[in-house]
């Protein structure tokens, strides 16, 4: 994984970020034969803070074999509605794994580099140019030339610049990591998620061994009022005195229908093309699943097999990821318009938290729901305030 970069011949394929859509690009175009390289300006493993949450869409989507970190398996979860009204459900299966990002990510890359493709640490991409044919890549390590590039560069990505990537939501991340030490039994198999006071936003305990991952989420643009989230969360499930690990804030983005998904000989996925849940603001099976189609997408138009590599990508993110895209808004506006009676719905009805499961397990997901036109209905009416 060390050494300098060959640049006599254009790659194949060139993806820009190592996380998890990076790397399942890499693999996906490394199995599809192509000469591909991943660059990353951090060098793996590298702490990510992430709740971490592997709902069955992702774990399916993940390659044959791959031995997933799992830190550990959620049976149980309770729920409250700002802090108040805490219900408790159960299952007799496994809902939800959760890993660590750090050890996930380093085992998505290493499998992408044993299928093939080369990786190289600490480079950083400073521009992007296009001509006859080629894209070329100047990074702190000099010039590289791919004849397709797959940008996966995060939230904060050069390559969705390039590309024009055009964003509805935006919205606030505060997470800190804490030393489990003395209460790690009580968490030990369950998830806690609280539907917080500012509209769109929730709060979530994610145990992981002897770490616990605690954090919130809300729109951009308040961000006093997310920190005072965070603080009073703290408080409310007592772990407020709990050694503090790490602390971060991050962005998430959700582009617009009519984003740009490329340009060129370019083409995004995962965070950096804005693909992710707008309502729960799940990302790694977005990522995973877009990453793997843009590097199958990259690998075909290398070889000269798609005559509008563009229209081909767009039309299978549309077919799947943006179908759940629209569903996810119809359930976030739902839910910032009656909170309350969504908590209801999932807490005190069985055939709530059994959608619960079958999301959370791969069973389903929002867009089947929303397909249904009761539940569509139920949605837009809710959404719209009405009882």
């Amino acid at each position: 994984m060390a050494g300098g970069i060959e640049t006599s011949e254009p790659y194949d394929v060139v993806i820009v970020g190592a996380g998890p859509a990076g790397s399942s690009a890499a693999l996906a175009a490394a199995e599809a034969g192509a000469n591909a390289l991943v660059l990353d300006r951090a060098s793996f493993p590298r702490y990510k803070t992430c709740g971490g949450g592997l709902i069955g869409v992702t774990l399916d989507s993940l390659p044959a074999g791959l031995d997933v970190p799992i830190r550990q398996e959620i049976v149980a979860a309770t729920f409250s509605d700002r802090g108040k009204d805490v219900r408790h459900r159960d299952s007799p299966t496994r809902v939800l794994s959760l890993t660590d990002r750090t050890d996930f990510d380093h085992a998505l890359l290493k499998r992408a580099v044993a299928e093939g493709a080369a990786v190289r640490h600490g480079v950083t991409v400073s521009s992007i140019a296009e001509a006859d044919g080629v894209v070329e890549l100047a990074t702190s390590e000099g010039p590289v030339r791919a004849r397709y590039v797959v940008g996966a560069d995060g939230s904060a990505s050069r390559t969705a610049r390039h590309v024009g990537v055009e964003l509805g939501q935006v919205d606030l991340g505060l997470e800190v990591e804490l030393d489990a030490a003395g209460v790690g039994d009580a968490w030990q198999g369950r998830i806690h998620i609280d539907w917080g006071p500012i509209p769109g936003s929730y709060a979530w305990v994610f145990p992981k061994g002897d770490r616990l991952t605690v954090g919130v989420i809300a729109r951009r643009g308040t961000p006093d009022r997310t920190r005072a989230y965070l603080k009073a969360f703290l408080d409310e499930q007592g772990l407020r005195e709990q050694e503090v690990l790490h602390e971060s804030g991050h962005l998430t983005r959700c582009r617009t229908p009519e984003s740009p998904l490329g340009r060129g000989r370019v083409l995004l996925c995962g965070d950096a093309a804005g693909l992710l849940e707008p309502w729960t603001r799940e990302g790694i099976s977005f990522a995973v699943r877009s990453g793997s189609m843009a590097g199958r997408t990259a690998a075909r138009a290398a070889r000269g097999e798609l005559s509008d590599p563009q229209e081909a990508y767009a039309a299978e993110i549309e077919s799947s990821l943006a179908r759940e895209m629209r569903a996810g808004n119809l359930f976030l506006t739902a839910f910032e318009r009656r909170p309350r009676m969504m908590h209801r719905l999932l807490t005190r009805t069985p055939w709530g938290w059994r959608l619960f499961c079958r999301i959370t397990l791969g069973d389903t997901t929002l867009a089947r729901i929303a397909d249904h036109r009761s539940a569509r209905l139920a949605l837009r009416l809710l959404g719209s305030g009405s009882t």
